[in-house]
């Protein structure tokens, strides 16, 4: 089990190895994607709070990467954070989710990728539920679900 020495420390001495890297072109990214998927995964944009399709979903299956279709996380470790954003308490592996240091907008944040694609996912943070203490807050524009596979 991930906890946040685990998060910080990846995010400071480098990621867990992924099982395999896809690589593409903005071009080729943009001609799978939406417009807003591109803008919160390629560009690292952020979906209102409150307004993405897993919010309050609470299907049985796995979330899977938008851009190439890597399982991240599945419904058991999802809970309502209350924060407007899917959460999350681990990763489904720990070398599915890639980590970096994030000090935009005068914060200091730890991003969350997909460590295969470096799609951005959201941001970690250590006020999750026990046993972790960690909350992966996650774009819903940045997953898919695939239902009933957990």
């Amino acid at each position: 089990m991930l906890t946040w020495k685990n998060v910080i420390n990846f995010s400071v001495n480098g990621n867990p190895i992924p099982d395999k890297r896809v690589e593409k072109s903005p071009e080729e990214w943009r001609a799978i994607l939406t417009d807003e998927q591109f803008r919160i995964t390629r560009k690292k944009g952020t979906e209102m709070a409150g307004t993405g399709a897993f919010c309050s979903s609470h299907e049985a299956g796995k979330y899977n990467c938008v851009c190439c279709d890597t399982p991240l996380f599945d419904s058991t470790i999802k809970f309502s954070s209350g924060t407007g954003w899917p959460s999350f308490t681990q990763p489904i592996k720990e070398n599915a989710v890639k980590y970096e240091k994030d000090t935009t907008f005068g914060m200091v944040r730890v991003e969350i990728m997909c460590n295969t694609c470096d799609a951005h996912l959201g941001h970690v943070f250590p006020d999750g539920p026990e046993p972790s203490g960690l909350r992966y807050c996650v774009n819903s524009e940045s997953l898919t679900l695939q239902k009933g596979t957990v």
